[in-house]
């Protein structure tokens, strides 16, 4: 049988559920919103604002917070970044004089981040680019029914992404 016949690659193993034809392309759909949507907010974050679109994204979380202080951990859970990545664009952040980082008082090693006076204007600065760009790349080209099935999909792929699985390490 072919590929076509089956609904599954040829050679394959046939208890795999493949995706049907509706599922495969609500899927590639997604992969390309996936991949497209984050490349362009970052090429043009970089252009109009000189921060790439994660460097936002942690200005933008600190710049929300009473303090404008966060721990390391909970801004790596909040930003959905290894710690070390997030470790890695702080001390970029840092180097501008963006951020700056002091070790938390006590056992272990936990570090807060905190959003500079000059970290929160660049983030002030760049949100209306960054709110203008979100609008023309997707909040406007959907319809409002659309952005209500958006909310609950996108509530429900991250809460399937978080939960823990049967696979997971304990």
């Amino acid at each position: 049988m072919t590929e076509k016949e089956t609904g599954r690659p040829a050679g394959t193993d046939a208890g795999t559920p493949w995706l049907n034809d509706d599922e495969r392309a609500a899927w590639l759909a997604n992969s390309a919103l996936m991949i497209s949507l984050p490349a362009a907010l970052d090429a043009r974050m970089q252009r109009e604002s000189q921060l790439t679109f994660f460097e936002y994204v942690v200005l933008s979380v600190l710049s929300e917070e009473p303090e404008r202080m966060m721990q390391m951990s909970r801004l790596a859970e909040r930003t959905a970044a290894s710690l070390s990545r997030l470790s890695h664009v702080v001390g970029r952040l840092e180097r501008r004089g963006l951020l700056a980082r002091a070790r938390i008082p006590g056992p272990g090693r936990a570090t807060n981040a905190i959003l500079t006076e000059a970290g929160y204007e660049v983030v002030v600065a760049a949100a209306p680019g960054h709110v203008a760009a979100v609008r023309e790349y997707l909040i406007d080209q959907l319809e409002p029914h659309e952005l209500t099935a958006l909310t609950r999909i996108g509530t429900a792929v991250e809460a399937a992404v978080n939960r823990p699985s049967a696979t997971s390490a304990p």
